[in-house]
């Protein structure tokens, strides 16, 4: 049967835009269809914004405490409008350099505003509301990659978004958090350190459920030190007038609401039954390949559930043009799972967490090195947090989690040596640059390297070799 595309990608965010160039590189011909603009989610309403918005945040910070590197400490003078135009400014910048459509075209891929519906496995319809024009195109092979929404109360019409926070012309003076992912507790430290009055409400029993429990509570120490109050185990239950009542009973004053809830996925309008494509509560139902229940149309990124993170959405993508257009036989790295929560500290994760480890009953060591200890923390005056990773006997990696300045980059370290098998000992024995904060990688598996050293064959070396002095092995490090 003949179609007229090789491959159609529907949905032009982050997992979108790679599928569908990396599905032209490969030769295949190849239609991207956005029904709003390039660049998705993480352009305009996650990652560059909200990055954008906590750098200069802490740029306000570090004037409010210039003590801290013998400078005199002022009160930041700043507009908040002009500092959302910034962020604003940052997110057009990054689209027009990377996410416009005359940069996607240019790597060979077709780009169709509208919205698209199935009208059967291999077929769709685009609606194009400016015109009032459908059209009827078919392919081969489908990846659908149109992303989730943020969950939202209900109750009131107003509560902010990460869609609608960053069009705010005017500073909120009392803001209430609804959520403690990531979402939650970088906005509530950016808005505190702007000087917004900030708590955060969640029905967990802590802030970042899903990272290093110890961390987070350090982390959680922080946050609150700067002022971001918590309270834990409640749910927003109404809000009018400036108060939310709680499922308590209790009445909390403030002026916003934000919503930093979970997500739901983006699927209400493609008629996925008709393409024989099975949708849960969670998004559309996948296998580890990414492939649907319809052999020929794959799902990616946020729309599926998985992940919800921006560098998992494009290794998905990858995953289903791999397997369709080079009909190489690929599955998803959930093993290497790795993220981190850009705030002030940094925290970041890989593999598996500590408590995993622990339920699974996993024998394994715990190594760390303290950012107190490491000389460029100390100059940069960065020194909460540390290192902290996971390996067995024999020094390979299980996971890790880093707390502290350039975490989300040190992590990556540890993921490419988890992912190709090396182990603490090569990273131990590989040159890192003094002074850097990746030394504190190396530093960690050093503890490691140590404690293998306390072992009675070394001390019957000493005694062989005539050695005079007491081993005090890893007990001093």
């Amino acid at each position: 049967m003949s179609y007229q595309y090789d491959m159609i990608v529907i949905g032009g965010g982050a997992a979108g835009l790679t599928a569908a160039g990396m599905s032209a590189l490969l030769g295949a011909k190849t239609a991207l269809i956005e029904r709003q603009r390039l660049g998705g989610e993480c352009t305009w309403t996650g990652c560059i914004p909200s990055k954008t918005l906590l750098r200069t945040a802490k740029a306000v910070h570090q004037i409010k405490t210039a003590e801290r590197f013998g400078l005199t400490a002022t009160e930041a003078q700043f507009e908040f409008l002009k500092i959302m135009d910034h962020v604003r400014a940052t997110r057009r910048h990054v689209y027009e350099n990377t996410d416009a459509p005359p940069e996607i075209e240019k790597l060979g891929v077709e780009v169709i505003a509208g919205s698209a519906r199935f009208l059967n496995s291999h077929a769709i319809e685009i609606f194009v509301e400016s015109s009032g024009i459908s059209r009827r195109l078919s392919s081969r092979f489908f990846i659908i990659a149109t992303g989730s929404r943020p969950r939202t109360p209900g109750f009131s019409e107003n509560t902010l978004t990460n869609e609608t926070i960053f069009e705010l012309k005017a500073q909120p003076r009392r803001l209430l958090v609804m959520g403690a992912g990531p979402v939650g507790v970088e906005m509530a430290q950016a808005f505190t350190r702007l000087g917004s009055e900030v708590r955060i409400i969640t029905p967990g029993k802590r802030i970042l459920p899903r990272d290093d429990a110890e961390h987070a509570g350090h982390l959680q120490e922080q946050l609150a030190s700067e002022g971001v109050a918590f309270i834990f185990e409640r749910k927003v239950a109404s809000f009018d007038e400036g108060a939310a009542t709680l499922d308590s009973g209790e009445v909390l004053m403030c002026d916003t609401l934000l919503a930093a809830m979970g997500r739901e996925p983006r699927v209400e309008d493609l008629q996925l039954q008709d393409a024989g494509v099975q949708c849960g509560e969670s998004g559309i139902e996948i296998d580890r390949r990414c492939r649907t229940s319809q052999r020929n149309i794959y799902a990616v990124g946020d729309v599926t559930g998985k992940y919800q993170f921006t560098h998992m959405a494009e290794h998905m993508s990858k995953v289903a043009v791999t397997n369709t257009i080079l009909r190489w036989p690929q599955a998803l790295d959930e093993k290497h799972l790795v993220w981190a929560t850009f705030t002030d500290p940094e925290l970041a994760h890989l593999g598996e967490s500590e408590l995993e480890l622990r339920e699974r009953g996993k024998q394994f060591g715990v190594y760390r090195f303290a950012f107190s200890e490491l000389d460029r923390a100390i100059t940069d005056n960065e020194t909460r947090g540390e290192v902290k990773v996971f390996a067995d006997r024999r020094g390979r990696i299980l996971g890790a989690s880093i707390l502290g300045a350039k975490a989300g980059e040190m992590i990556s370290e540890y993921a490419l040596a988890m992912r190709h098998g090396l182990r603490l000992t090569q990273i131990a024995n590989t040159i890192h640059p003094y002074p850097t904060y990746l030394l504190a990688n190396r530093k960690a598996a050093d503890r490691f390297v140590a404690r293998q050293l306390d072992s009675p064959l070394l001390e019957l070396l000493g005694r062989i070799l005539r050695y005079r002095g007491q081993r005090r092995g890893s007990r001093v490090l």
